[in-house]
């Protein structure tokens, strides 16, 4: 990947470069490279491609654009996935999925059928399905996270859903998706059974029990016919939903022994009016929402104590990872005509969250975070991944561009390979009303043993101060030590900046000066609210 000339985009922009910060607070960060969390799943780099909105049509798909290729995908959008640094994505939904015949979406395209999707209000053309998404995936290099619909369909639609995609031949479904021009079959590894199940937004909303014996069977069903394939339940919609806890006690005491991952689902929120008339007491500061970090690591841990007291009980050695499936910032595009749209539109703007330096923040704190859980956190999907609450944006015919969570996702992807190692942190902390003590700093370290890289990734939350960091590297570098290999900081001064059309390159990554390696000691000051990166090398 490389980075434009930040400081020339800049001056464009009229921003000032950032000067000398003065004396700012210590912080220590200490590691040891036989202190390990775990190995650092690539696939939690992974994205989400829901039908809704603009995610696809004029998203990833917009035949008649100046970059697109003979199937009709944007060749700008296809760049900038592979700058993102994305390794999975999740597809057709979301809500979506529950009401989604997957027969419509393949075939000749001049004899797709035009369906009312009910979960967005809009019209599904079915121009792109299984086959010309699966076509886009392989070019980019991308790894498929599928859907079955365990909502107005069940098992047997997800088994023949499967034979069609992934046997090799021989039977009706498969030699159906040979005639349909995709000789080989499918490589996909990952299935979800359904989504957010408990949901009483969701089409085909089930109580735990009918979930968790529908995905027991489902699973069974799927595992005869391809036994190698790894499979997620639906955990709760939420961990502030009222059915959460218990749902994933009841639904797991069903299919424990048949999955191998549970689904968390969570977006970042502030208090927000649409007419900006706010609640009294709405607490909208920007400390209060970086403390859903740690909100974020509480359900993390309370799923997995969940699941390990499931497999207590059956006396099981079996431990479920998480995919923490659907996760961003949303919380202005989710009213009104955002939502929903009058007519039954194709492929209307929904969701259009359009994000600032506050929110690349957040994420960079995120998947600190997420990183932090490497040993049961294997599967994360930025959801989603164009136009839809997404890191990059599309003018229908026009430019692509990055919005200002692309960064922090990019170089964690990036620099996020090895095994996480455990951070021990002393920080001055703030108070939060919920999350108690919280240190300013937030912090993550991945070692990658094959070329002795080390990586760190740190988050200063102080919005006034900068921070003196001394990072202890214990145990790692060798006799030769480890040098400066490259640093980048995300910082601004205006917290609401974004990017936009017009200044696409507004925020974006600068190097981070000032850095000293002595020794096992790493030395750096990380202006007031910044997400910064560090990468180290052998001598």
């Amino acid at each position: 990947m490389t980075f434009p000339n930040a400081a020339a985009a800049g001056a464009r922009a009229g921003i000032a470069s950032p000067g000398a910060v003065g004396e700012g607070f210590p912080a220590t960060l200490t590691v040891h490279r036989d202190f390990a969390i775990g190995a650092l799943d690539r696939r939690l780099f992974g994205a989400f491609v829901e039908h809704l909105g603009r995610c696809v049509y004029t998203g990833i798909f917009e035949p008649g654009h100046p970059t697109a290729d003979e199937q009709g995908f944007r060749g700008d959008v296809k760049a900038l996935v592979k700058e993102l640094g994305v390794t999975l994505v999740r597809y057709p939904g979301g809500n979506f999925m529950s009401g989604y015949d997957w027969e419509d979406g393949v075939g000749p395209r001049d004899q797709r059928p035009r369906r009312l999707d009910l979960a967005w209000y809009s019209t599904e053309t079915n121009q792109v399905g299984t086959n010309e998404f699966m076509a886009w995936c392989e070019e980019l290099g991308l790894s498929p996270m599928f859907g079955v619909n365990l909502g107005t369909r069940g098992m047997d639609d997800a088994r023949r859903y499967l034979e069609y995609c992934c046997h090799p031949g021989g039977t009706e479904l498969s030699d159906r998706r040979r005639a349909h021009g995709v000789e080989p079959p499918h490589r996909i590894p990952l299935w979800c059974l359904g989504n957010e199940m408990d949901g009483p937004w969701q089409i085909g909303r089930k109580t735990p029990d009918e979930y968790g014996r529908l995905a027991q069977e489902t699973a069974k069903l799927m595992r005869m016919l391809q036994p190698g394939i790894e499979l997620a339940a639906c955990g709760s919609s939420a961990f502030d939903m009222a059915t959460y806890g218990e749902w994933e006690d009841r639904v797991l005491s069903h299919c424990h022994d048949e999955v191998d991952f549970v689904s968390l689902h969570s977006y970042f929120v502030k208090p927000f009016a649409p007419d900006g008339v706010l609640p009294p007491g709405a607490d909208t500061s920007t400390e209060s929402f970086f403390a859903q970090i740690e909100t974020n690591a509480r359900y993390i841990e309370a799923t997995v104590a969940i699941a390990d007291a499931v497999a207590a009980r059956r006396r099981s050695k079996k431990r479920l990872m998480l995919s923490f499936d659907e996760w961003n910032v949303w919380y202005r595009a989710r009213h009104g005509h955002h939502l929903k749209q009058d007519g039954w539109p194709e492929a209307p703007r929904l969701l259009e969250e359009v994000y600032t330096v506050e929110d690349a923040l957040l994420v960079g704190g995120m998947l600190c975070m997420l990183m932090n859980h490497a040993d049961r956190v294997k599967v994360a999907c930025l959801a989603q991944l164009v136009n839809v609450i997404a890191p990059i944006m599309t003018e229908p015919g026009g430019p692509a561009w990055r919005q200002t969570i692309f960064w922090p996702f990019a170089l964690a992807s990036r620099f996020g390979r090895g095994t996480v190692l455990r951070p021990s942190i002393a920080s001055p902390t703030y108070p939060h009303v919920k999350e108690g003590e919280l240190p300013y700093l937030v912090a993550s370290v991945v070692w990658n043993e094959d070329d002795g890289t080390l990586a760190v990734f740190a988050l200063n939350r102080h919005l006034a101060a900068p921070m003196d960091l001394a990072v202890a590297l214990q145990g790692l570098g060798g006799d030769a030590g480890l040098a400066l290999g490259e640093a980048w900081e995300l910082h601004d001064l205006d917290l609401h900046a974004t990017n936009t059309v017009d200044l696409p390159d507004r925020f974006q990554p600068r190097a981070l000066g000032g850095i000293c390696v002595d020794g096992d000691t790493l030395r750096a000051t990380l202006r007031p609210a910044s997400w910064n990166v560090i990468v180290l090398r052998p001598r």
